[in-house]
Formats: C-alpha cells, structure tokens, sequence
C-alpha cells in the first residue's frame, strides 16, 4: 500500500509537503466547500465523514501518493491545520505502465496563489516520484479554464498532448529523460528529506 510516505516530509524553500491526516481533514473540508475550488478540482462537495472516509482510503490506496502542502514560514511554529494551503497528489493508475504518474496540484488558499507555492510543490513532488516511485512519465488533466495551472506545467516543461473537449479538459505530458531529470534534481536540491515524527516531536516542543 501507498503507506511510502506516511512519514516523509519534504522540506523547501516556500512549502513544506507533509502526509495527509485525519488532523487535516476538517480544514481540508472547508476548502472543499468553495464552489470556485469544486469547478477547478472537477470535485462534488463531500460532508465531513465522507471526507474522513476519504482520507483514509488515500492513505491505504496503492495507487495514491498524497501530501498536504505547508507554508515554510508557518511550520514548525505554528499548528499544521493553519499552515496547509494546499495539496499534491500523485496517482500511478496506469495499470500498462507503472512509470506513469499523474500529478495535481491544488493552492487552496487564496493568499498563497501566485506566490510560487504551487511550482515548488509540483516541483518537490515531481522529484519525489522520480527518486522514489520509479515515475519516468508524468501527466496533468487540467480544466481548460485554469490559464494559471496550465501556464505553470508548461514552465515546468510539460507539453500539451491533448483536448477533451466533453470534459473541456487539458492534458499535458512530462517524459522525464536523463536531462530532464537532471534539471528536475537541481530545482529541488535545496529539498530536505525528514521524519514527520521527529518534526512533529520538535513542533510539540516549540508549541509548550
């Protein structure tokens, strides 16, 4: 099972990704009750238990790699539930192909948008699954509204390889070749790898 990362934390410059737990769940929720963050994230508003049924199954899927994404300036500091402003999925749901991982990215609060938030964690994710998960391949499935999202993978060297015009979605490709993943490990050798249990034991200690 997806258990890979229940305690890793990759730490950056900007944002911090941590594993997704029930402590996120409520403030996770409340995002997801924004009618602008539904049509972006193509997602139905879920209630609070459906949302913990929810983080429970991604923690245990095999095909799921999640992670809450923290402001650096909050964490460790301040508590984790008001330092989330978004998260990053990777899903490796091509049964074909193992090496294939989608990736999302979702800044969920508004503050932290256009703030290069988003392109670190993408970034941090991206490297991630390329050192971890044996990704060579990676996809994004975009709302063709969503200029900002599409504009940044396109930075990050993603090309668009398709348009579905009945989910007026757009997909972009990532084929990770030995320069791309050089240029991938130099965006993000500023990265830290650590325990969330240490760090957490650490935050506890800053909070007394």
């Amino acid at each position: 099972a997806m258990k890979i990362n229940e305690d890793t934390v990759l730490r950056g410059k900007k944002v911090t990704l941590v594993p997704y737990t029930a402590a996120h769940v409520p403030r996770y929720h409340e995002w997801m009750q924004s009618e602008e963050l539904q049509r972006l994230t193509a997602s139905e508003p879920l209630s609070l238990e459906q949302e913990h049924e929810m983080q429970r199954s991604w923690r245990d899927d095999a095909d799921k790699c999640t992670f809450i994404v923290l402001d650096s300036g909050r964490w460790p500091g301040q508590a984790e539930e008001d330092s989330m402003v978004g998260d990053v999925n990777l899903f490796l749901t091509n049964t074909e192909d193992p090496t294939v991982g989608e990736i999302e990215i979702m800044i969920a609060e508004p503050s932290c948008r256009g703030r290069g938030f988003g392109k670190e964690a993408t970034l941090m994710m991206m490297a991630y699954g390329v050192r971890k998960l044996g990704i060579t391949k990676f996809e994004a499935k975009i709302g063709q509204e969503n200029e900002a999202s599409i504009c940044m993978f396109k930075k990050l060297h993603f090309k668009e390889v398709a348009l579905n015009n009945i989910f007026q979605e757009v997909t972009l490709r990532l084929d990770v070749s030995d320069q791309e993943r050089q240029w991938l490990l130099e965006q993000t050798n500023h990265m830290e790898e650590k325990s969330y249990t240490e760090l957490k034991q650490l935050a506890g200690v800053l909070d007394t």
